[in-house]
């Protein structure tokens, strides 16, 4: 047996912005996937990931009905013959590992599901994005549900709020374009809990409240605009400014060692550097108006280009 690939996602804008209701932009990044298995590879990887499905099982067994039934029995049944989630999407890096399996595992069993031919409505989308926030919890203690939600249809989706989302085109790609987006490898599992429960301890002091609202969503949102409209100027100098609140208020979610880099971009307009998920490791998202700039004053690093435009 061997299921479809689900892809790996990036959200481009609205890193904990959207807990607290900013715009948000997600994509699907093809250069990762996963799919549900079943052979007789006896790896260590498969060997853990199964274990971790026979624990997802008896979570997924007590979700409530109302909200999503699956078919536990022959769930069950597969993960107990071995069924394992083989996936080249690095964990705790910030690309919607769990979301893929999520994704899978709701795509395979789940029943009356909606599907992805479907014209999706925002009551499906927005009902899709609770089962899965419901399902991703076992993984992570609080999810939007957006990651599997991004795998699970494979398009760009357009966060308004929390309440209001819709699936969306971006800018095509240009290949020969010299502004890209490029992910960073900080070389370091980041681990989603921790950085949120700091996130959270934050959000009890008004002072961290307000910065929040009045910088860090209003700058998340104006991106958001500027990149659905194509307006790169603008893009660029809210990226900029994006990049200085992260670098201020929330350190602790920017590995020690990047913090000289990110103030780096910021001075030169080289490269400007925002989180990627929750941060604390894994990839560090970049912006550039020019990517050979970028390449050379990032030579040391390891850097991948997610989007030429």
């Amino acid at each position: 047996m061997k299921g479809p690939l689900f892809y790996s996602k990036i959200l481009l804008f609205g890193e904990y912005g959207i807990i607290k209701d900013s715009k948000g932009l997600s994509i699907p990044y093809n250069f990762y996937n996963g799919a549900l298995k079943m052979d007789d590879n006896t790896s260590e990887s498969a060997k853990i990931s199964n274990e971790s499905l026979k624990e997802f099982v008896i979570y997924l067994s007590k979700i409530d009905n109302k909200l999503v039934s699956f078919d536990i029995a022959v769930l069950k049944k597969h993960v107990d013959e071995g069924m394992y989630f083989d996936s080249s999407i690095p964990q705790g890096y910030g690309v919607g590992s769990s979301g893929a399996l999520v994704a899978a595992i709701y795509d395979k069993y789940a029943q009356n599901k909606i599907t992805v031919l479907e014209n999706l409505t925002r009551e499906k989308l927005l009902k899709l994005k609770s089962i899965f926030s419901e399902m991703e919890s076992f993984f992570h203690g609080k999810s939007s549900g957006l990651d599997p939600l991004n795998s699970y249809l494979s398009i760009p989706i357009l966060i308004n709020s929390k309440d209001n989302i819709e699936a969306t085109g971006i800018p095509s790609q240009k290949t020969e374009g010299k502004n890209a987006v490029f992910l960073l490898d900080s070389g370091i599992i980041g681990e989603t809990a921790p950085m949120v429960s700091i996130f959270m301890e934050n959000m009890k002091q008004e002072g961290f409240r307000k910065m929040l609202k009045d910088q860090f969503i209003k700058h998340t949102d104006a991106c958001v605009d500027d990149f659905l409209k194509g307006d790169i100027k603008s893009l660029f100098s809210n990226t900029k400014q994006l990049s200085k609140v992260v670098l201020n208020h929330f350190k602790p979610m920017i590995p020690k060692q990047f913090h000289d880099l990110w103030k780096k971009g910021i001075e030169t307009n080289e490269y400007y550097l925002k989180l990627c998920g929750s941060g604390g490791g894994g990839y560090i998202l970049g912006f550039t108006k020019n990517i050979d700039i970028a390449k050379q004053s990032l030579k040391d690093y390891k850097l991948e280009v997610v989007y030429n435009f």
